[in-house]
């Protein structure tokens, strides 16, 4: 029979596992196999197995109504599946028909493929088997002994194919492959001698006409199809037939234009004279653009030579400028390294200074002690004082009573005398008292105006704060609805100015800023520290050139009329970002601010980059882990410092704390700043109270004390002019003569006691403000001392400003520098690009140059040396091609008519070659098909008699005579049946016999054509299902004995009924489907060996 042609599919290896268990019964029944022996007619048929095409195993997975079949193992011959109905026997062999590349129709089970997905799963699967041994084996070095075709069918009803070696390596996908394997097979899914369904069995059974059965013989011996190909070929024939029919009418048109042309040709006169000139002509031509295009390269060369001397210029001005880089940086480290050592001295300064400031409140403290003893000793002089005078006043009463013999005189002097002393030792305690008073309250008033004057230090600080935070909070507020106002108030305006011009065409390129505003953070908790980096860069515009800068300033003086202006960097403008890949910091775990930031504006990147290199700038959110990395012996390469969290900056030597606590631009949340602004002015709104208060309070205590002080300088000033006073009385009183008194002394003991602890006391009392004042000494000095720290280390800092100022400078320097350097390196760069072209564009001259003088060389290999101009040759050459043209009007052109000559000539005899061999394929076609139409006829003769012999064969084991009549004109086929033995007179037609009888003699006429077909495999479902028990008999035997004969191809039958009444035999392998189960769809196969 006829293949198709198989092509070859790639070779895949994708391993697949077979489970065990299927190998190891797959091996026992080769083994069976190999050692069984069955008789027949009573003779011994060497076993012969069959080695390509069978079916060893096939498994079904959510395939019609059922979940899981299989896997079914096959045997080599005969293998029945035994199962009631609904069981799965039909869809396995829809499943075959399916996987095998059969239609949905040819299974009589369904209209289209997605019939055969069960309800409500979203696939089917089918897994087929096929043996690949022997010399039919099918690539085996890429399959191996077995082939797997795997079939998956959507619920859409789509279908796709793997196929798989042996080991479960895919192999191909394509449908193309599988078809090709059918085919190296001999497979036949849609013929029903190999598969016959039970819907096939039962139409071919019921069939009445002759008609069917000669259809069904064709189609079982594909007699058909080489009918249909027969057919084919000789309507090709006929459509070539009239092809060429057609091209000889052409041929003829085609031979007249020739012989036209031909005689054209030889009629043409010629113009040989005037086109050798013309050829002179182009020659001279073709040497004179030669000769023009080498004098345009001269002045290329010269000024390529000119511009490499210039290049040494632009060399010396970017070294000029590198050297002023290198000094401006070491400057810059210079003031670094003094701003450190200041820096170093106020971390020195601070601990002694707070030392100083413990120790003056102690002493403050001490003093304090020291005035309360005072003040305890001075109360208890008063009470002394007050004893002294009582005891005075008594005994100068009793000597006024004794003495009252002396004289008025004398007694009113000694009474004048003793209340002189009195109220002078009582004025000189009061002196000494108003003394220290006046000391307590100078003092009072010194240290009232030293603490009020710290105050309103401390409340200047603050209430600058506060206005800076007052600034900060409208700023926010204002950019709750344009966050441009974070840069300024009037920052939205000079935008607005700034794109009115470039509309205008002011710039050139428009200036990009505040670049703050123009980038964005990856991480927000990096505000800050980003913040800090990059400083007052945040609020200033990048331009592109001198002139764009000087529009720039002009607006912003119209923007900015007083105060500090945002500032201009220029540099030229470039499309793409730095390459920094060489020199940026690359760090695992830490980014850089160039990584940490989300920069869309190329400009914006290059600019941040040239001005303050953040490719090379860490951010290391840890202070400590940040010291850790930069201050190492190894700190990571190309890191020039690093960033914390909290804005402190780092160097590989030393690091600097950060002024600012909290992001101002660059923070994402703005109404947490809002809030975070509003809470900090309260609380310095607050402590501002609380200094108001503690002024207010200051300002009563200065002004009380200094009214105490004036009223006790005043008091001091009249008690000693009335101790003057009395002093000089007393002394007068003294130089007079005095009469004695009478002796008291037991009072004047008891007075002399008290003075003497008067003068007790008063030693104390001045002990103890000698001590007050050693203290109040000590206190002063202490206090001194911690006021000339501080004011030492305010001196440091404010020693510290212009440090910062000049650092500040020197960094614009450096930058000032690194941007005149990157302009001359640009213009170098630029030179040389110059350069480049030049030379490229010279070089690709010289290469023209070439070109014409190859073009030249193949239109005039030697070199005319040419006087005349191309523009005259060029006018020559035109003037005589129109002199040619107009010859050539009245006799055509001579190439034209040359090429159209041998055009027609060589259309013709295309045109002649095609008719010839059209006509030899004509004529080789009818001989081929002449020779296939009889050897067709032959066949199907040969075919006819063959059925004949086999069926009358198998009629005779069971006694029946008949006859099978072919009628190939008509074609029909008759059968006739005649139970029993009988005269052939008696033979009747199929339709009068029973149901048992008709089934018999179809099983013997499907038996007839096993027997003149080729297949490695054949398929039954349900024949025997209108047979008795007789004839189901019989047919069983006639099947296993031509299956025992055919020991190399497999034979699969599908039935109901029971087999408990087969031969026992190794060559038959009977499995047993599971009833079905509701519940249940899931069925398992229970296999037996016979």
């Amino acid at each position: 029979m006829s293949k198709r042609k198989s092509s070859s599919a790639p070779n895949q290896s994708n391993k697949r596992v077979r489970p065990a268990a299927e190998e190891e019964v797959e091996d026992e029944d080769v083994v069976d196999e190999d050692e069984g022996a069955l008789k027949v007619n009573g003779e011994c048929a060497r076993e012969v197995v069959s080695d390509a095409g069978i079916v060893e195993s096939i498994t079904l997975k959510n395939f019609m109504c059922h979940s899981l079949l299989g896997p079914f193992t096959f045997g080599s011959n005969v293998n029945f599946v035994v199962g009631n109905n609904g069981s799965g026997k039909s869809a396995i062999l829809t499943a075959l028909i399916v996987a095998l590349g059969g239609n949905a129709h040819a299974t009589n089970r369904g209209l289209s493929l997605k019939g055969f997905v069960k309800e409500g799963e979203s696939s089917a699967d089918v897994s087929i088997t096929l043996r690949n041994k022997g010399r039919d084996a099918y690539k085996p070095e890429v399959y191996g002994p077995a082939i797997i075709v795997d079939l998956r069918i959507t619920r859409e009803g789509l279908r796709t194919y793997k196929l798989r070696g042996k080991s479960g390596q895919l192999v191909s996908s394509k449908k193309e492959e599988l078809l090709c394997v059918l085919d190296n097979f001999n497979i036949q899914v849609n013929n029903p001698v190999s598969v016959l369904t039970q819907e096939m069995s039962k139409y071919f059974l019921h069939s009445k006409g002759e008609g069917d059965k000669y259809k069904f013989f064709m189609k079982a011996t594909q007699l058909d199809q080489m009918r249909e190909d027969f057919v084919y070929i000789k309507t090709t024939k006929h459509v070539t037939e009239d092809k060429v029919e057609q091209h000889g009418e052409c041929l003829k048109d085609l031979r007249r234009k020739y012989q036209e042309k031909e005689d054209r040709y030889k009629n043409m006169a010629s113009l040989d004279e005037m086109h050798t000139k013309l050829g002179d002509l182009q020659n001279q031509m073709a040497w004179a653009l030669v000769i023009e295009m080498e004098k345009e390269l001269e002045p290329m060369k010269v000024k390529l030579q000119s511009g490499k001397h210039s290049t040494e210029k632009f060399d010396e001005k970017v070294e000029e400028w590198k050297n002023k880089v290198e000094e401006a940086e070491s400057k810059s480290k210079q003031i670094q390294e003094q701003l450190e050592g200041i820096t170093q001295q106020v971390q020195e300064l601070q601990p002694e200074c707070a030392q100083l400031k413990v120790e003056a409140q102690r002493q403050n403290t001490l003093l304090k002690s020291s005035e309360v003893t005072v003040h305890r000793f001075k109360a208890n002089l008063r009470d002394l004082e007050k004893d002294k005078d009582q005891l005075s006043s008594r005994i100068n009463d009793l000597k006024l009573s004794i003495s009252q013999t002396s004289g008025a005189e004398s007694q009113a002097r000694a009474e004048r005398m003793e209340k002189i002393q009195a109220e002078l030792e009582s004025m000189s305690h009061q002196i000494s008292t108003l003394g220290q008073q006046i000391d307590q309250y100078q003092h009072a008033c010194n240290r009232a105006k030293e603490e009020q004057g710290k105050m309103r230090r401390e409340q200047e600080v603050l209430q600058r704060s506060i206005e800076a935070n007052r600034r900060n909070l409208q700023t926010m507020e204002s950019s709750r609805s344009n966050r441009l106002r974070r840069f300024g108030e009037h920052m939205p305006g000079l935008l607005n100015a700034i794109q009115e011009a470039h509309r205008k065409g002011q710039f050139k390129h428009k200036p990009r800023g505040p670049l703050g505003y123009l980038i964005s953070l990856k991480d927000p908790e990096l505000a800050l520290s980003v913040e800090v980096c990059l400083k007052g860069q945040l609020q200033a515009f990048t331009c592109d050139n001198h002139e764009d800068e000087r529009v720039l300033q002009g607006l912003m003086s119209k923007m900015f009329p007083s105060g500090r202006r945002p500032a201009i960097i220029t540099s030229n403008f470039l499309p793409r970002v730095h390459d920094t890949r060489s020199r940026a910091v690359n760090h695992p775990d830490h980014p850089s601010v160039l990584q940490a930031l989300e920069i869309e504006d190329p400009v914006v990147a290059n600019c941040l980059i040239d001005q303050r290199g953040i490719e090379s700038i860490l951010l290391i959110k840890n202070r400590t882990e940040a010291r850790r990395i930069m201050q190492s012996r190894n700190p990571p390469q190309h890191c020039s410092q690093a960033f914390s969290k909290e804005g402190d900056q780092i160097f590989s030597n030393r690091n600097y704390t950060a002024e600012q606590t909290r992001a101002n631009y660059l923070s994402g949340d703005v109404e947490e700043e809002i809030r975070h602004l509003q809470r900090e002015m309260e609380n310095q709104k607050a402590q501002a109270s609380g200094f108001q208060q503690q002024m207010r309070k200051l300002d009563d205590d200065i002004k009380q004390n200094e009214g105490l002080l004036r009223r006790t300088q005043v008091e001091q000033r009249t008690t000693k002019d009335k101790a003057t006073k009395l002093q000089l009385e007393l002394t007068d009183l003294q130089n007079m003569e005095e009469p004695q008194s009478e002796d008291l002394n037991p009072l004047e003991e008891d007075l002399q006691e008290i003075v003497s602890k008067i003068s007790s006391k008063r030693a104390e009392y001045d002990k103890a403000r000698a001590q007050m004042a050693e203290v109040k000494a000590s206190y002063e000095k202490a206090e001194q001392e911690y006021k000339q720290r501080k004011e030492q280390i305010n001196t440091v800092f404010e020693d510290a400003d212009p440090v910062k100022e000049e650092l500040s400078k020197a960094d614009q320097e450096v930058m000032k520098c690194k941007h005149h350097k990157k302009h001359y390196d640009e213009k170098r760069s630029a030179h040389l690009r110059n350069i480049q072209a030049l030379e490229a564009d010279l070089e690709s001259k010289e290469q023209e140059l070439q070109r014409s003088v190859a073009k030249a060389t193949k239109i005039c290999p030697e070199r005319i040396e040419v006087k005349r101009t191309a523009r005259s040759l060029d006018s020559e050459i035109n003037r005589l091609k129109v002199k040619i043209t107009t010859q050539q009007e009245h006799q055509g052109d001579r190439e034209d008519v040359v090429r159209q000559y041998h055009e027609a000539l060589e259309s013709y005899k295309n045109m002649a070659e095609q008719m010839k061999y059209l006509n030899s394929f004509i004529k080789s076609l009818d001989s081929v098909m002449n020779h296939r139409l009889q050897v067709y006829a032959d066949l199907r003769r040969f075919l006819s008699a063959r059925c004949k012999y086999y069926f009358d064969s198998m009629l005779a084991q069971r006694g029946y005579t008949g006859s099978m009549t072919f009628d190939h004109k008509n074609e029909t086929l008759s059968i006739s049946v005649q139970p029993g033995q009988g005269n052939k007179a008696d033979l009747s037609d199929m339709r009068s016999l029973s149901g048992g009888e008709r089934s018999f003699s179809t099983v013997c006429f499907v038996l007839s054509l096993w027997a003149i077909t080729e297949a490695p495999f054949r398929c039954l479902d349900e024949f025997d299902v209108y047979m008795d028990m007789v004839n189901r008999r019989i047919s069983m035997d006639m099947m296993l004995k031509v299956a025992a004969g055919q020991r190399y191809r497999q034979f699969i039958f599908l039935t109901p009924q029971s087999m408990s009444s087969l031969p026992v035999s190794k060559i038959i392998r009977i499995l047993r489907l599971k009833d079905p189960d509701r519940g249940n769809n899931t069925q398992r196969n229970q296999d037996e060996e016979q």
